[in-house]
């Protein structure tokens, strides 16, 4: 058995403790925000926050989140408004949408930690999640948004 906390909530899951976090999620739990790209936590689109830091789902086995706060896209805010959601919004950031949970996460983890990032922390920070559809100017453009540094 392994307690965490799961989007302010306590949860408990009795599975194979080499389980990705992602598949538990997804799989087990049914919160499929977080999505699966890559599996090799190459691309971030199963970008989780584990203690307030962005982690990659795909590659974090069930039994590293034992006593720990977990929170995906569906727990980042109750209404779907926090700051990085709805400057994504404003800004128009989505093309295909697949990797938007996943940059959103590493985002919103950036702000917290620095809250008016520069291009290059905002680039650092953002270099854990691949965009296919290109859309890179557009995300700069809503952290900055988000952060209200522009």
């Amino acid at each position: 058995m392994i307690r965490f906390t799961l989007n302010g909530r306590e949860t408990t899951v009795d599975l194979d403790q080499a389980t990705p976090v992602l598949w538990v999620l997804r799989d087990t739990l049914g919160l499929t925000g977080t999505k699966f790209g890559c599996g090799v936590a190459q691309c971030g689109a199963c970008m989780i926050h584990l203690d307030g830091k962005p982690t990659h789902a795909c590659v974090l086995p069930l039994s590293e989140v034992a006593g720990r706060r977990v929170v995906t896209i569906e727990g980042l805010s109750q209404s779907g408004l926090h700051p990085v959601q709805q400057a994504w919004a404003d800004v128009d950031v989505p093309q295909c949408g697949y990797c938007q949970s996943g940059q959103i996460m590493s985002a919103a983890a950036l702000i917290a930690a620095s809250p008016k990032p520069t291009d290059a922390e905002i680039d650092a920070a953002m270099s854990g999640n691949i965009c296919r559809c290109g859309t890179y100017p557009r995300i700069r453009a809503a952290i900055h948004r988000a952060a209200g540094s522009r």
